[in-house]
């Protein structure tokens, strides 16, 4: 994370556990989807980089949450509490938080709905980003590559209760967690999907995925759907997904 959006959360954070006025001027304090109006300065500091109700902010690099899984949600903020995802800040924001706390906060963002922007145009070749189609909807059975729509639905929006969608995401942002499921450097409990899958890829196959997913748009029902219809090719774990 840059150093100056670093601090930011960290002020944010401090300002939050102090009880500052401030904060509750920047995120009104109002009930959303059935939660009491403490909720907004209680995720203020995770606003401050992921946007307003978790929207995502145009740095084009920290993820969009409004609206993922809560059990995914809670499995990536128990992971990054616990070490198994490594980034700085959210270490420092989650370290003392406990069980049912990282619930409540996972079930208030995949309660907002909201609408998304349009995707940003994209600088890569038609043959690379033909090459990212084929890998995200049909995989690569020859390499025993699975179709990224097999395990994350075939609108490529999620499944319920546990895998995210992977629309309305950076490119960077895809980029960089597929990297790091090939580096290693990113780990889910056992049995873990994606590490198994992102051994497999090179930086082409990184690139044209991620372009790929950048540029599409989002469905009119942007809700992850209740089931697979079909058997997932593997067993993955509810924090094995990718975003």
């Amino acid at each position: 994370m840059p150093s100056s959006l670093f601090v930011r959360a960290l002020v944010v954070l401090l300002a939050c556990l102090g009880g500052a006025g401030p904060v509750a001027a920047q995120e009104p304090a109002t009930a959303h989807q059935g939660f009491g109006p403490d909720m907004a300065p209680r995720v203020a500091a995770c606003t401050a980089c992921h946007g307003r109700e978790g929207q995502a902010t145009r740095t084009g690099y920290f993820p969009r949450i409004a609206g993922k899984p809560a059990g995914y949600l809670y499995e990536q903020l128990r992971s990054f509490r616990d070490g198994r995802r490594t980034q700085p800040a959210m270490q420092h924001l989650l370290s003392n938080l406990s069980d049912a706390y990282l619930r409540e906060m996972a079930a208030y963002f995949a309660a907002q709905q909201h609408p998304y922007p349009a995707p940003p145009p994209s600088d890569l070749s038609a043959e690379l980003l033909a090459r990212g189609r084929a890998l995200v909807l049909e995989g690569d059975a020859a390499r025993g590559l699975p179709a990224c729509a097999s395990c994350h639905g075939a609108a490529l929006t999620g499944v319920e209760p546990g895998v995210p969608g992977l629309l309305g995401l950076p490119r960077l942002y895809i980029a960089s967690q597929l990297g790091a499921w090939l580096t290693g450097e990113r780990r889910a409990l056992a049995p873990d999907c994606m590490a198994e899958v992102g051994r497999q890829l090179n930086a082409t196959d990184i690139q044209a995925v991620a372009g790929w997913l950048a540029l599409q748009p989002m469905p009119a029902d942007a809700r992850a759907v209740a089931a697979h219809p079909l058997p997932r090719p593997c067993s993955a774990s509810t924090a094995g997904a990718l975003p």
